[in-house]
């Protein structure tokens, strides 16, 4: 059962034969996974210490948090702090907004030996370890229901499909986009590179200079791009869009 009322999308994720889906809720982290087996206990003891390493650092440095551009962190800061303060550099946003990513993949790397298929869904940004391909519902409007799709072979994991929006969700954006998807191999980046491209969304108009954005973040790391905004959709890069089953 979920316990965010709002995360409805989840409800209609079955898991294949031989995986299991379960919820780990750490105070405000609420993670929704499909592995071989249920290894939640595992997991919320694992998401406690990210979330502690985390909070530490922003007690020592109060600016981290509400900093909507790249901040500087020590070498010695928690390996989650250091990913999230590299992907907001590159991506030229404040390093909370790599949060969600950087977080599926801290926690899909630690137990991809437990389960070598792990998928780690945390508030719409995804980060996959898989044997098998797999297909990524693009929810950009939710009375509409997901009517498009990212395939993804195989041979193309570990990767992360993060996304952004100015219409749904909690987290800050200064964009008007319906969504922004963005896939990496890194779940800090695509994370930040998501925020970054969705706020140069306002109007219809703006798709084609966010496509010339993401173009050059492809040089950072950035693998592919979806947008939508009102009645625009753009694509940028490699990426497999496909028809989804009502």
């Amino acid at each position: 059962m979920n316990t965010d009322p709002r995360r409805t999308y989840r409800r209609p994720l079955p898991p294949r034969s031989g995986e299991t889906a379960f919820q780990v809720v750490v105070e405000q982290t609420d993670l929704h996974i499909v592995a071989r087996r249920d290894l939640s206990v595992e997991m919320a003891a694992y998401v406690h210490e990210l979330r502690a390493g985390l909070k530490n650092h922003i007690l020592l440095d109060p600016a981290f948090a509400p900093s909507l551009t790249p901040v500087d962190v020590p070498d010695h800061a928690p390996d989650l702090v250091r990913r999230m303060a590299r992907a907001a550099r590159l991506c030229d946003v404040g390093p909370m907004a790599a949060v969600a990513g950087a977080v599926a993949q801290a926690v899909a790397d630690r137990f991809r030996l437990q389960s070598p298929d792990i998928l780690v869904e945390n508030g719409g940004d995804i980060y996959m370890h898989s044997t098998v391909e797999r297909t990524v519902a693009l929810l950009a409007r939710p009375v509409e229901g997901a009517r498009l799709g990212i395939h993804i072979a195989a041979g193309r994991f570990p990767l992360s499909v993060c996304t952004s929006s100015g219409r749904v969700g909690h987290s800050v954006s200064f964009g008007q986009a319906d969504m922004v998807a963005v896939l990496a191999r890194d779940g800090a980046l695509a994370d930040a590179a998501a925020t970054a491209l969705a706020n140069l969304l306002h109007r219809e108009a703006d798709m084609a200079p966010m496509l010339a954005h993401a173009k050059r973040l492809a040089k950072r790391g950035v693998i592919g791009v979806f947008a939508q905004i009102g009645e625009a959709i753009g694509a940028f890069g490699d990426l497999e869009l496909v028809a989804l089953a009502d």
